[in-house]
């Protein structure tokens, strides 16, 4: 049913994100080589997440037998009380857009989303959303008490649905939400040049927690969505 993400929808400013990603606008839009960013409104810093799908038809009736109820648009809605609080959406398509022309060259662009993370105060109950009804790969159910965090990484296409539970909180029925980004560098130290001689706070390179890739933190021009950017790494 879902091929891939399509789609993250931020309030706040287009021109910040054209200023980390290293990627110009085109009709609203900002593309990397597997998903995209729109912008709505001023308000919510991530405001929703849109499935790929091809047939919204095949969609709506599969999610109508798993009890999820939706509204059909354009854009196929889910019904955030099944979805926990979190705005998600289908769209049906065929070939992935092409990637946003690079502000300078493509070493120095965001080259695509590896990860998002949605932080969800009942792990469970995100399994059974995430994996029983929507039918994303579980592949990583890991709890670190060192990062005082249980991990649920969820396979979409080549990026991952990351859901964050804070251990110490333990387990509520409060709602989900759309929290941070992890984007991928094919060239981490030019990335991470770039945006610091564009003005953009960012930390120095340090190593991932994953084998053999390297991260640095963004702390501006995110529009308050908690950012890292990766390198070094193979795929999911």
């Amino acid at each position: 049913m879902i091929e891939a993400l399509d789609h993250l929808t931020l309030g706040g400013s287009a021109p910040s994100y054209e200023i980390l990603l290293g990627r110009r606008i085109v009709d609203g839009r900002l593309q990397t080589a597997n998903a995209g960013l729109t912008f709505g409104a001023a308000g919510a810093a991530l405001s929703s997440m849109v499935f790929a799908t091809a047939s919204l038809d095949k969609a709506a009736y599969l999610l109508e037998r798993r009890a999820v109820g939706t509204t059909k648009g354009p854009l196929l809605q889910l019904s955030t009380i099944a979805s926990h609080g979190v705005p998600i959406a289908l769209v049906e398509r065929g070939q992935p857009p092409v990637p946003s022309p690079a502000t300078t060259d493509e070493a120095s662009a965001i080259s695509s989303l590896d990860h998002v993370v949605v932080r969800t105060p009942n792990p469970e109950r995100a399994i059974a959303f995430y994996a029983g009804r929507l039918g994303l790969d579980l592949r990583l159910d890991r709890s670190n008490p060192d990062w005082g965090a249980r991990l649920l990484f969820f396979r979409c296409g080549d990026l991952v649905v990351e859901i964050a539970h804070d251990l110490k909180k333990g387990v509520s029925d409060e709602p989900d939400h759309l929290w941070g980004l992890s984007w991928r560098a094919s060239d981490i130290a030019k990335v991470n040049a770039r945006l610091k001689s564009a003005g953009v706070d960012v930390s120095p390179v340090r190593a991932g927690r994953r084998p053999d890739t390297e991260v640095f933190s963004v702390n501006s021009h995110t529009e308050g969505v908690p950012t890292i950017v990766i390198g070094g790494l193979k795929h999911w």
